[in-house]
């Protein structure tokens, strides 16, 4: 295994990581959002439009042109940055890289309204789901009034007034401006990457970060919403607080509370005694989702409707203990174990590696932040999950219920 990181010559920064014996070659391009304030809905058809054509191929002749050498291409959205990987076979990287390219370099926009109808649709279907309109409420409220907290609700009510201009400048501003990282696994000569990225991509500039960071605004007090759909069977609730995020010294004991409370299955606090012993969910679970900006722990149930009240201090019940009642070495061992054996799970591919080394480096975190954090997580102490349980779930939170 050999890794690398340098500069190529438009100076943006390159993580070259060599997997031997390995069939497929796995990139990642990510660009940095600077402007946070972008209306809802000029970012998420972005990521659509850009496979609607360049200046050079259609949409058709694109799809065809992957399909035939095998190449898996994405473009998503992220919170933070606009990610484009892609995997091919090592024989076809150069092709593949050509390809990439010339989306992200010559894409028109085209079919526009075509796209904007589509996104509208899917956005109603979805949130036609009882949970997914329970959590659309809860994001939408744990960061009012930033674009973190753009829901589905949020795009759906702006999406009319979304311009093609709006999108075209916005990606120039990318393009241009923001910060940029490249990632690359697999099993090729290193010189040849260079060499090959230097010459399909030594005209996208570097950019530099933002200078001033978008928080957003704390959570000063509780916000509780009701939402009523009335051809819903279950009750779903979701509760949660504001928390620090990945450049955090808590950071480690946050992943560690949440596996401990609701985010390993079966052996979670939240699934043995709201489910098993008392009978009350037929889901549960508990979400630590942390951007570069914020974070938010959250708790979700999916119950009767009758049960509400009695789930809502099912909730309380279990954080008071862990506010309160160091865990158990054991207990604290398997969440470790537990946690670290999904990341190794999730680290199996050169897809998953090169887009996890890509998201650590436009981060800020170093592209070794993956072996620090491991590290951090050993030495996690119970006392350091009960100091984290009493900062963080505090009065103020959000609580979304949506009931028949």
């Amino acid at each position: 295994m050999e890794n690398k990181i340098v500069k190529l010559n438009n100076d943006i920064e390159f993580f070259y990581k060599r997997n031997l014996d390995t069939p497929r070659s796995a990139v990642c391009l990510n660009f940095a959002i600077k402007d946070y304030g972008m209306a809802p809905g000029v970012y998420s058809l972005m990521a659509r439009l850009l496979f609607q054509g360049t200046k050079t191929r259609t949409a058709a002749q694109i799809a065809e042109e992957f399909d035939s050498s095998g190449i898996d291409f994405v473009v998503e959205m992220k919170m933070d940055y606009l990610r484009f990987r892609f995997l091919c076979l090592n024989e076809d990287f150069e092709r593949a890289l050509e390809l990439v390219s010339d989306l992200v370099k010559n894409s028109t926009f085209e079919e526009f309204e075509k796209e904007k109808a589509k996104l509208n649709g899917e956005l109603i279907a979805e949130l036609d789901s009882p949970r997914q309109k329970v959590l659309d409420s809860f994001s939408k409220n744990i960061f009012e009034e930033h674009s973190y907290g753009y829901s589905n609700t949020t795009i759906l009510e702006n999406l009319s007034g979304v311009t093609k201009e709006q999108v075209i400048d916005s990606y120039n501003e990318l393009f241009n401006n923001s910060k940029k990282i490249i990632t690359f696994v697999g099993d090729i000569d290193f010189d040849k990457v260079e060499k090959v990225l230097d010459k399909n991509w030594a005209d996208i500039p570097e950019g530099v970060e933002a200078t001033e960071k978008a928080l957003p605004a704390p959570l000063l007090e509780n916000k509780e919403v009701t939402i009523t759909k009335p051809d819903a069977n279950q009750a779903h609730i979701i509760k949660g607080w504001r928390t620090e995020t990945v450049d955090s010294a808590d950071y480690p004991a946050l992943l560690l509370l949440n596996i401990i409370l609701g985010a390993s299955g079966l052996s979670s606090r939240l699934f043995l005694e709201l489910r098993d012993k008392k009978g009350l969910a037929y889901v549960v679970r508990s979400s630590y989702e942390a951007f570069r900006l914020g974070a938010a722990f959250s708790i979700y149930i999916a119950t009767e409707p009758k049960n509400i009240e009695i789930s809502l201090k099912g909730f309380e019940e279990e954080i008071e203990k862990i506010k309160n009642i160091p865990v158990s070495d054991e207990e604290l061992g398997n969440a470790k174990n537990n946690l670290l054996g999904k990341w190794a799970f999730a680290y199996e591919t050169n897809s998953q590696q090169a887009c996890s080394y890509a998201q650590y480096g436009i981060l800020g975190l170093g592209f070794d932040f993956y072996e620090k954090i491991k590290e951090q997580i050993m030495h996690v102490t119970p006392e350091q999950i009960k100091y984290c349980a009493q900062k963080y779930f505090n009065g103020n939170y959000v609580l979304s219920v949506l009931k028949p």
